[in-house]
């Protein structure tokens, strides 16, 4: 057997898809680097997340409704979960998307997966910001002890 017979039983790499053009811009390079450095920030924010919520203070059976108002009432914790918001579901997003583009065949199954995906996307993200920057801290109904102590003085 000779390694011209065996090269030739070697089935031939998928062609590329017919109709993608291709594109100076590197979308995909800066797609990649997106992803390393928005995993390495997200480790330190989702870590330190829960190392104030579950070891910081009285821990997990100090988180209620009062605990969250409290650190909602802090911009920097604002700010904080919606940068944890916006990175996770990006980052997220962008993981899927390779996936969708990967495995999907056919480029209507593709477009669909796609509409789905970033349909999604879309959701969290707008109601997750609206939640983070309309949250009441003091609401005027529901059990007062349940409310922060900010609230009643």
């Amino acid at each position: 057997m000779t390694a011209t017979t065996s090269a030739a039983t070697i089935p031939a790499p998928r062609s590329p898809l017919s109709g993608r053009r291709t594109t100076r811009t590197n979308v995909e390079m800066y797609s990649w680097l997106f992803m390393r450095a928005s995993g390495a920030l997200l480790l330190v924010l989702i870590f330190t997340h829960l190392f104030v919520n579950l070891m910081v203070g009285d821990g997990i059976t100090a988180i209620d409704f009062g605990f969250v108002a409290g650190k909602w009432a802090s911009p920097v914790w604002q700010v904080w979960d919606l940068l944890m918001l916006w990175l996770a579901m990006i980052h997220g997003t962008n993981g899927i998307k390779t996936i969708i583009n990967d495995y999907a065949e056919k480029a209507r199954t593709r477009l669909v997966l796609k509409g789905a995906l970033y349909l999604a996307f879309t959701v969290v993200v707008v109601l997750g910001t609206l939640v983070i920057f309309t949250f009441d801290p003091c609401p005027t109904v529901g059990p007062a002890d349940l409310l922060p102590d900010f609230c009643t003085a």
